[in-house]
């Protein structure tokens, strides 16, 4: 049977095939005990009126008043051991990975200031003081950090330039600034971000070379807190009500209701966050289709439009590398899109969104995200758009572009399954059968390249360069994801919500976690993807991961007063991780979206509403939704009763057929809905502890041997030739036999439970035996700039006006498997923001070769060089013409600029 787009995705949030409908008598509806925990664990229990974990205690004085005692551990107990290292530019650039400079900050004999040595940048520093038993970082330590930059500015003077330690060049005329990065408040990890936080800035005062600063290490000005107790405050009468017999439950509910009134600005939009001003594309989609379609209907749509280009595109956010192409998931605002319409049924509104979505993926086309080898899409993890939060540290914003990810790609699916339903109600079945096939495409290739049997879920993605790997790391939305859209069976959906890693507060972003990168996206939960996931259980009717999930959104909610953006993964604190916000939009809308999708069950389709719901047998009894406005009815709607089968359903005291309220029903009615007492088959999450992978491992060569520094908790290595299982070895070197054709290699560090570090950077071996160069300031005029770093006589420029096309003739030695791309620099942004990631069109004659692409690489930095993503080809032998070309699909989200240096082009024979 093929169900509608409405039943198969996630706009069937219900359950499958399971609701159906019997005669039986009625059942008498039992009255929960007020004093037994409702959901319970080692970590915290929910009570009807009030939640605890350890000390602390939230508790619903009424269903309009909380109060809570939590207080942040955050800066309790923080170790002494200080661990940093030092910047240039706001980059990771001093040390390899995992090499830190380390402080033991107790205080000295003498009450004498605690600071550090002199160290010399890129030589490791660590303190031998024995750390005492019960020895804690002291509140309001103050940190002289003391840095020798004598030989960097030595070497900019002798020869222009420093060479870091990964062999590429900082030239003096790029050096602006130097930061501390670390570990222990108000240091940070996040590198990217360091030139917004100016305490972490070194200076140089007296031009000794010598530079500094003075933190104050664990201060309490700065620990954490949050409010006390809420009480409801705004009228939100015009928006549904709930009550149940959970008054905390209800009290969240209402809580959630007045953040999402208050996340409306005064310009019709939604504020993503307390802390995030403006519309990001993401955030509007995801909380759309979790709740506000529904419950905010024309600022869902005003919000959406404000993310549509001045062509009729749908803006990516700024992000990685200048975002688009690096990020693609702009796409789930077309699922936002299509929600919006099943939830008003605007015809209007139909017709406006359906050719920004069309435009929209034919530019995807165009620009190469769609992977022909895979049939998967290219681009970064959805919503997972911090870099090392969840990618090795050596893959570049290019390496991402190409990387094929599981979130991303359950997004694009679902996008081309709804222009599909879309086309066939406007009557397009050309276009119809096109996305219907695209999509097809996509769950082939995921259900083929990214599924791990022995594992029970999805890979996290492919990466790599000239070979893809698959990381084994669960990653919890894009599980979700496939299971709401429809991309696993129905088998593999049970086993997905059964086995993928869960944690004591939560499903985590990704799991296992990674080695030395802070809580955000890395050991973190976040709310509104715990609601996804919290969907996905109800559509499977696994009991306990659904009612687990309402808990984990209950817990932080009650604790902290607000609709957290995030939390620690491994201690569940709001405090910790890099960026927190309260009143998030998404958060909130998840909350909601547990009630409306989850226990109401409610399915939005082209024609009607209809009901699926599911109420675990702990929070049995009776709740009414009021005031609920579906198109133009408005509805009072009780649940009686758990489980997930429907005893009778009523519409204004009728049997309501198939439990679909039509889609034009109008004014008042109310909806009875009475369940079997029945739970379904028991299920059960697959829970684990906290865990950390091994760090990724820095691979060199020489005289035909690989060789690693020894990983810390690695019990083997495993050595990969080509993407391939090669050898697995308990040493840190390994002989391999002088290449006869292109060759590359990768380790990965393998801990004593099995979880697998990172692939390291491959290592392409006497590469240039297989290597050619063409320089391109022989093909086009060369660039009066002065960005040094060429390898020939100059570089040339592309942009807007520059060299629209550019001509080259390439000399091919003999047929074969080449790789083609182009060194190049972009300093027209940074390299986690910003909107000017260059594209250019490659081609042979008239033949599309593919796209290439050159994100930023910091800002100002015309002297960072880096090469593109490969372009892999078929060549014969001979002299060919390529043309690298500004088509009109590779307009990028800034519009303006779209520009970059060339300096050659590079043929690499893979075989």
């Amino acid at each position: 049977m093929r169900f509608s787009l409405a039943t198969t995705g996630l706009l069937a949030l219900g359950l499958l095939g399971a609701c159906h409908m019997t005669k039986t008598s009625t059942s008498a509806v039992s009255a929960p005990n007020p004093a037994a925990p409702v959901w319970q664990s080692d970590a915290y229990t929910l009570y009807r009126d009030s939640l605890t974990q350890g000390r602390f205690t939230a508790r619903a004085r009424s269903r309009h008043e909380l109060t809570s005692d939590y207080q942040s551990p955050a800066n309790e107990f923080q170790s002494p051991q200080v661990s940093f290292k030092f910047s240039l530019n706001g980059q990771d650039n001093e040390m390899p990975p995992g090499q830190d400079h380390v402080l033991v900050a107790v205080p000295k004999a003498g009450g004498e200031a605690l600071e550090t040595p002199v160290i010399v940048f890129g030589q490791q520093y660590v303190d031998r003081t024995p750390v005492p038993a019960n020895a804690y970082l002291a509140p309001n330590t103050p940190l002289r950090i003391r840095l020798d930059l004598r030989p960097v500015l030595a070497a900019f003077r002798q020869q222009g330039y420093y060479q870091l330690y990964n062999g590429q060049k900082l030239y003096q005329q790029d050096f602006k600034h130097v930061f501390v990065a670390g570990n222990t408040a108000p240091l940070s990890w996040d590198f990217d971000n360091l030139i917004h936080k100016p305490q972490l800035e070194l200076h140089d005062a007296d031009g000794d070379g010598i530079y500094e600063t003075t933190l104050t290490l664990n201060a309490r000005a700065d620990a954490p807190t949050t409010a006390k107790a809420w009480q409801a405050s705004l009228d939100v009468s015009a928006l549904p009500q709930y009550q149940s017999d959970y008054p905390l439950l209800d009290a969240l509910y209402r809580l959630a209701l007045e953040e999402a009134k208050r996340a409306v600005e005064p310009d019709g939009t939604f504020r993503t966050g307390e802390s995030w001003a403006g519309v990001w594309t993401r955030d509007i989609s995801y909380s759309i289709i979790l709740a506000q379609a529904a419950l905010q209907p024309e600022v869902a749509k005003i919000s959406l439009l404000r993310k549509v280009s001045a062509k009729g595109r749908i803006i990516q956010d700024t992000g990685t590398g200048g975002a688009y192409p690096c990020s693609t998931d702009r796409l789930i605002w077309a699922v936002a899109a299509w929600e919006v319409y099943l939830t008003t049924g605007d015809e209007a509104w139909l017709r406006q969104v359906y050719p920004i979505i069309k435009n929209s993926i034919e530019d995807d086309v165009q620009n190469g995200i769609y992977d022909s080898p895979t049939g998967l899409v290219r681009g970064e993890s959805s919503f997972l758009d911090w870099r090392e939060q969840t990618y090795p540290k050596w893959m570049q914003p290019v390496d991402i572009y190409q990387s094929e990810t599981l979130g991303t790609n359950a997004v694009h699916f679902q996008a081309n399954q709804v222009l599909e339903q879309m086309a066939d109600r406007l009557g397009d079945g050309a276009t119809a059968a096109k996305h219907r096939a695209l999509a097809a495409r996509i769950a082939a290739g995921l259900n083929q390249h990214l599924w791990q049997a022995e594992k029970g879920y999805y890979g996290q993605y492919l990466y790599g360069r000239s070979q893809l790997l698959l990381s084994p790391r669960a990653e919890a939305l894009g599980e979700a994801l496939s299971v709401l859209y429809g991309v696993a069976d129905a088998e593999r959906a049970r086993t997905v919500v059964q086995r993928t890693p869960v944690m004591a507060y939560g499903v985590p972003c990704i799991y296992p976690q990674i080695s030395g990168i802070p809580p955000y996206h890395n050991n973190a939960v976040w709310p509104f993807v715990q609601s996804y996931w919290g969907l996905a259980a109800a559509q499977v009717g696994n009991e306990t991961a659904f009612m687990e999930s309402i808990a984990a959104v209950s817990r932080p909610a009650a604790l902290f007063l607000t609709n957290k953006e995030n939390f620690v993964a491994s201690n569940g604190d709001f405090a910790g991780t890099q960026v927190n916000s309260s009143v998030m939009l998404w958060s909130l809308s998840g909350a909601l979206g547990l009630v409306y999708k989850g226990l109401f069950g409610m399915d939005f389709q082209a024609v009607g509403l209809t009901f699926r719901p599911f109420v675990p047998q702990a929070l049995q009894g009776t709740r009414r939704l009021t005031g609920f406005r579906y198109r133009q009815a408005t509805l009072d709607i009780e649940l009686t009763g758990y489980g997930r089968t429907i005893r009778r359903i009523a519409l204004d005291g009728q049997p309501l057929p198939e439990a679909t309220v039509p889609g034009t029903l109008s004014g008042p009615h109310t909806v009875h809905i009475e369940l079997t007492d029945e739970a379904p088959t028991a299920a059960t999450q697959h829970k684990v502890p906290h865990h950390v992978a091994p760090m990724t491992p820095a691979v060199h060569y020489r005289a035909g041997r690989l060789s690693w520094a020894p990983v810390e908790g690695a019990k083997a290595y495993q050595v990969l030739h080509n993407g391939e299982f090669a050898a697995r070895t308990t040493e840190t070197e390994f002989g391999v036999p002088a290449p006869t054709a292109y060759t590359e290699y990768q380790v990965l560090a393998v801990d004593a439970q099995g979880y697998e570090s990172f692939a390291s950077e491959p290592l392409a071996i006497e590469v240039n035996r297989f290597r050619q160069l063409v320089e391109l300031e022989t093909a086009a005029t060369k660039s009066g700039k002065p960005y040094p770093g060429a390898t020939g006589r100059g570089f040339v420029e592309i942009s807007h006006t520059v060299n629209r096309r550019l001509t080259v003739r390439v000399p091919v030695p003999a047929a074969g498997l080449y790789a083609l791309d182009f060194r190049y620099a972009n300093g027209n942004g940074p390299i986690n923001t910003s909107n000017k990631c260059a594209i250019r069109t490659l081609r042979r004659g008239p033949q599309r070769l593919g796209t290439v692409v050159l994100p930023q690489r910091g800002v100002g930095e015309w002297s960072d060089w880096g090469y593109t993503n490969p372009i892999v080809v078929e060549l014969p032998q001979g002299t060919h013409t390529l043309t690298l070309d500004f088509d009109p699909a590779n307009e990028n989200m800034n519009g303006e600029v779209n520009q970059a240096m060339l300096d050659h082009l590079r043929l690499t024979r893979l075989r």
